[in-house]
């Protein structure tokens, strides 16, 4: 067997949850990269609250295992929230990764799963926090928005930020064709910032987080990249 072989197969994989409620594009985005034997971690359960959600079939087509539960069965949030935190544990999963969830979260889930809880929003954050991001942009006015990558917090769309990619907002722009654009930016760094917690590269101080032991890298024109720091 080669040295690369080897290597390949030694590899230390990260088990990770994701969590959907709608048609699961970055769960997509996430399964491809998992797919593939040098990425450092895998995805051990796809979870959702909506039973019907598109995002499942995408996880049967990959076969990875999938649960559902129904918010609505439930009698309160915190209820809810502990279930769903059973099933992750379960899975073994150790880091989660939500997708288009569309659930706010208990304050015992969010610290349950604190520094080990990740977001992709469709935003460049702390700017456009919460829904209809990509009408307010047009709106506002703004020349470039994009995605965020960051670590979940109480607050809505609050956290230490990993990664972001940027997209020109263009003079035309609708809210589905500025959508699409930023798509393909979050295709590319939600995988990125599973990568760098896999392989022990961020590190959060005084919230905020710091990339370790890694040379900057830009994937395209558009992703921003972090400085790294060395130890």
């Amino acid at each position: 067997m080669s040295d690369a072989a080897s290597t390949k197969q030694n590899v230390t994989k990260r088990k990770i949850a994701v969590l959907v409620s709608g048609r699961g594009s970055n769960l997509k985005a996430l399964a491809a990269a998992c797919a593939q034997p040098d990425f450092p971690a895998e995805i051990a359960l796809v979870f959702s609250n909506r039973p019907n959600a598109q995002a499942l079939s995408i996880a049967a087509d990959y076969g990875i295992p999938t649960q559902t539960l129904d918010h609505k069965e439930f009698e309160d949030r915190t209820e809810f929230d502990a279930a769903v935190s059973e099933i992750i544990d379960q899975s073994g999963a150790q880091l989660v990764c939500l997708a288009g969830y569309m659930r706010l979260f208990s304050e015992e889930f969010v610290n349950r799963w604190r520094d080990r809880m990740i977001n992709i929003h469709p935003a460049l954050l702390p700017a456009f926090k919460g829904l209809h991001v990509h009408e307010r942009a047009i709106e506002a006015g703004v020349k470039i928005t994009g995605a965020t990558v960051h670590f979940v917090r109480l607050g809505t769309d609050e956290g230490p930020i990993i990664i972001q990619g940027a997209v020109p907002v263009l003079p035309d722009d609708t809210p589905e064709t500025l959508e699409a654009r930023i798509l393909t930016v979050e295709h590319k760094i939600y995988p990125e910032a599973v990568r760098m917690i896999a392989q022990g590269h961020t590190r959060i101080v005084n919230e905020r987080v710091e990339i370790v032991d890694e040379a900057p890298s830009v994937a395209d024109c558009f992703i921003v990249p972090h400085v790294a720091i060395r130890d």
